[in-house]
């Protein structure tokens, strides 16, 4: 009995999850005559799919975020775990003298909302010639993950025996080979489990991007497609639907290719 009512929860859950995408599929589909006569809850076919996708992809200039983001995503992320598993292999292996205090203080920047430094940042950016560049971007977005990221490599190098860095050190092995070949690749899959949600969060972030970056071939590709809807972007909800479907077709791909991953790194960083 017991098993039916968790069976039936979850199915539940699962149809209030899929709802929103079923809703941006339906209405995306629809053509600018249908959409607000017909309910958003009705499907009409995909007749206008292929018509509103082309129209987001044309006037959003969706391909350049899309690419630019691409570049944030996989750039951004991948520097953030590797400087995270340098400050975890530091704080844990090393015993870095008053570990816990850099840890503190590398996680302590998680605390405070970013719409506290976001004029700071701005101003900064500005004076420092990095606004509406790619290099800025990639630089910002790096600073933000890495505090997550050197939370779960900590938390990882600290369930790997005290032995095996003895072992490595009594064989001649030198920190940087110690850390470069033998806890690196045996923290592979909680690397790839923060690389995963790093580069979601960059994909989906949309201040940061409305914030220091203005043109088309810099700015993320959220910021792109809130430019369709707004007073010179002109496009309808349909359209801007179909530009959401188009953004959001990566992420998923990612999650259902590297779930096995996603889902081992889960367990051993220890969330």
């Amino acid at each position: 009995m017991a098993d039916k009512i968790r069976k039936g929860v979850l199915v539940v859950l699962g149809l209030v999850w899929l709802a929103p995408v079923y809703l941006m599929l339906a209405n995306a589909a629809k053509t600018d005559d249908q959409y607000g006569v017909v309910s958003v809850w009705q499907a009409v076919g995909i007749s206008g799919l292929l018509e509103n996708v082309a129209t987001a992809w044309d006037r959003g200039n969706i391909s350049e975020g899309i690419a630019s983001t691409a570049l944030y995503s996989v750039v951004s992320p991948g520097l953030a775990v590797l400087v995270g598993a340098a400050a975890g292999f530091a704080i844990v292996a090393l015993r870095l003298r008053h570990g816990f205090f850099w840890f503190v203080l590398i996680f302590s920047s998680t605390v405070f909302p970013l719409q506290m430094i976001l004029m700071p940042l701005f101003i900064g950016y500005v004076e420092a010639g990095l606004y509406d560049t790619r290099v800025g971007m990639i630089l910002i977005y790096t600073v933000i993950s890495v505090p997550f990221s050197a939370f779960v490599m900590r938390n990882f190098f600290s369930g790997v025996a005290r032995q095996v860095f003895e072992a490595a050190v009594v064989d001649g092995a030198s920190t940087w080979r110690i850390f470069w070949r033998i806890y690196l690749p045996m923290s592979g899959s909680a690397l790839a489990a923060v690389f995963i949600l790093q580069a979601t969060f960059v994909w989906n972030d949309l201040l940061l991007g409305l914030t220091l970056t203005q043109s088309a071939e810099t700015r993320p590709v959220m910021t792109a497609l809130s430019a369709l809807q707004s007073t010179y972007g002109g496009s309808t909800m349909p359209t801007v639907l179909a530009g959401g479907l188009i953004v959001s077709v990566p992420t998923v791909a990612l999650f259902l290719l590297t779930q096995r991953a996603f889902t081992r790194g889960l367990s051993l960083g220890q969330f």
